[in-house]
């Protein structure tokens, strides 16, 4: 929106592109450490132990609402930092010639926001720019805790 703004779009038509497109923007989270989860209510203890025993590194996404909803219970971060970067892959515009903007933020793990970043950035050669790494804000990060890597894109209308 901000690439719009500068190119001279009026606010209205920027409000209407926005609005066309909002269905277009491409929310995948992970995170390593369950603790949050389970203090936020959002997984039992039960479950969360044996999440964590297990490696559990559970992919999630927004759905059409807003809603945070997990998609994947993934074992190991290295196999869930591929699996986001392969859901990239699957929804992005134009799949691996893809030439939009990624936006990466994280929750104090900057090592594993690096990690996602590079796979990007070499499987994505037309990329408008490089991955830009941003830390999650305090609202959602309290929420997830330490260990969340969130990655945005541009892709096709999302499907509930």
């Amino acid at each position: 929106l901000a690439d719009l703004r500068a190119e001279g779009q009026a606010n209205q038509q920027i409000y209407q592109w926005a609005a066309d497109h909002r269905l277009e923007v491409h929310h995948w989270f992970f995170t390593s450490d369950l603790t949050f989860f389970i203090r936020g209510g959002r997984i039992s203890k039960t479950a969360g132990f044996i999440g964590g025993v297990l490696n559990i590194c559970p992919l999630l996404n927004v759905d059409n609402q807003g809603r945070l909803i997990p998609r994947y219970k993934i074992r190991t971060k290295r196999k869930v930092i591929q699996a986001i970067v392969d859901k990239m892959e699957e929804n992005a515009w134009d799949g691996r010639d893809y030439t939009g903007k990624c936006y990466i933020s994280h929750s104090a793990c900057l090592e594993d926001a690096k990690a996602v970043a590079r796979l990007v950035e070499e499987r994505f050669p037309h990329l408008n720019g490089n991955v830009e790494i941003y830390d999650i804000g305090t609202t959602i990060g309290s929420h997830t805790g330490p260990g969340t890597v969130a990655l945005f894109f541009w892709g096709k209308p999302r499907k509930d």
